[in-house]
């Protein structure tokens, strides 16, 4: 795959089918994963893939928890904002993204794999981040979907640690949980604000030096 096409395509696709992710794609996405830059080259980090139904069913109810729980905090002024004025260009998407999220907590049984990032001593997530995204542009260029939530390591941490048998005397910290499937919908640039509007250039509030209010690249 075209690297700009990844770049460009590779946002969150939580709707997928069932389908198992086979060993050798899953081996593909870790094996990038792991090539990512990591703080002093130290890869103090770990990941947990996850495709057992039975660790899965367990984890669910967490997972749906958690987001009720972000809808009733985080997110609850954005929904009554929606609710108020549901025909606003903002109120669409932001409808658009709760129901993609309700949808995973909706079916979190029924997605054949997880992977859990977990880092040593680095709340920042910058040792280990880098490397979950190239997971997930690698997923991309086999065909797989994939999301990145963190609200298990918000709500229900200490619950999951049990679950998945994470010690808790080598100060790890779960950095993220990915959903991976074969996406029902398709691929597509996902629309944003233009880079003008949320970029600057040496100084807070100070332009950026250029505008367009179109992707710079686009299929075909």
């Amino acid at each position: 795959m075209e690297l700009h096409e990844a770049l460009y395509t590779t946002r969150a696709m939580r709707r997928v089918r069932p389908d198992p992710v086979p060993l050798d794609v899953q081996a593909k996405i870790l094996d990038a994963a792991i090539r990512a830059p990591t703080g002093g080259n130290a890869q103090n980090w770990r990941f947990l893939l996850v495709d057992d139904p039975e660790v899965i069913s367990q984890i669910g109810p967490l997972y749906r928890h958690s987001i009720e729980q972000l809808w009733l905090t985080i997110y609850a002024d954005r929904l009554a904002a929606a609710a108020e004025d549901p025909d606003s260009e903002e109120s669409v998407q932001m409808v658009k993204v709760q129901r993609s999220a309700q949808w995973l907590a909706d079916h979190f049984e029924q997605v054949p794999l997880y992977l859990f990032g977990f880092v040593q001593a680095d709340p920042t997530g910058g040792s280990i981040f880098p490397a979950v995204w190239s997971a997930q542009l690698a997923a991309r260029a086999e065909g797989v979907g994939s999301s990145l939530t963190v609200v298990l390591g918000v709500f229900h941490p200490d619950e999951v640690f049990d679950i998945l048998g994470v010690p808790r005397d080598k100060h790890w910290l779960m950095a993220c949980c990915v959903s991976f499937g074969y996406p029902t919908g398709r691929w597509g640039v996902a629309p944003r604000r233009p880079v003008q509007e949320v970029s600057y250039r040496n100084q807070w509030g100070s332009p950026v030096g250029f505008e367009f209010d179109q992707p710079l690249w686009s299929p075909g």
